[in-house]
């Protein structure tokens, strides 16, 4: 299963299926269901080489997990949305669904590649194959899916992945999930094995913190400063938080994840 974005084998979907509000990430409105006015006949944006300048980070910021290619080429076999127009909701509902569950694999592919206990490693895998089953479905049966109550199952598995791992740094790591830590100072902080579930780190400086099996899942980083950050082998960090946040060529990441282009015109 494909879970790296290629747009080239898709129609443009996160493009005019998703709406999105004026705002600090987005230059205007679009109601969902409407082509961006910045894609071009071609299914390209005309305007991706300066997305953030132009005001449209958050298209610079968004990963659809490869959904985007899986609905074009597979659950609708290459249908074009715009030459066959009666199909165009349903490919849009059914988008929305798949992007779910390919984030939903993602991070079930990442627990899997953790030191984990073998009755959660198989409990993962299960789950794995589970929702990889459901996004082979057709159209008509994939939009009935209850995404919701599989990711309600798939995260209490996260967690309890997330605690046998960073149970190796003891009882006296740092928990702070869902914590409103926006615009806090952290620099050079020691946050091993830190719980940042959900954590609200806008704009917060984390100079030189050590996240090491830190888990970050659902942290919003927005303008977080990891600058000379230990990132390397901290637990489910997504390549969209690394797009929203700030670093730097000293930064260390994870060899699954990029260095954003814009860490590095930034200094």
């Amino acid at each position: 299963m494909d879970l790296a974005a290629d747009c080239a084998r898709c129609t443009g979907l996160c493009c005019v299926a998703p709406a999105f509000s004026a705002s600090a990430d987005f230059g205007f409105d679009k109601p969902a269901g409407r082509p961006c006015r910045h894609l071009q006949p071609a299914f390209r944006c005309d305007i991706h080489a300066r997305l953030r300048s132009d005001g449209m980070r958050g298209c610079a910021v968004y990963d659809c997990f490869g959904a985007g290619q899986q609905v074009s080429q597979v659950t609708f076999a290459g249908a074009d949305w715009r030459t066959m127009p009666h199909l165009a909701g349903q490919v849009f509902e059914a988008f929305a669904v798949m992007r779910q569950l390919h984030e939903l694999l993602w991070y079930l592919t990442a627990a899997l590649a953790m030191p984990t206990s073998s009755a959660l490693r198989y409990e993962a895998r299960l789950a794995r194959d589970t929702i990889e089953q459901l996004t082979q479905r057709d159209a008509d049966s994939l939009v009935t899916v209850d995404v919701g109550a599989y990711r309600n199952e798939v995260n209490a598995l996260l967690v309890a992945i997330s605690e046998h791992v960073r149970a190796t740094i003891g009882p006296a790591a740092l928990d702070r999930r869902g914590a409103d830590l926006i615009g806090v100072s952290l620099r050079a902080a020691d946050l091993t094995g830190a719980n940042l579930r959900g954590a609200l780190l806008i704009g917060a400086d984390l100079t030189s913190a050590d996240l090491t099996l830190a888990d970050v899942t659902g942290a919003d980083v927005r303008d977080t400063d990891f600058s000379r950050a230990n990132l390397a082998d901290s637990l489910f960090l997504t390549q969209t938080q690394l797009e929203a946040a700030k670093g730097d060529i000293h930064t260390r990441l994870p060899v699954t994840l990029d260095r954003p282009r814009h860490w590095e015109l930034a200094r």
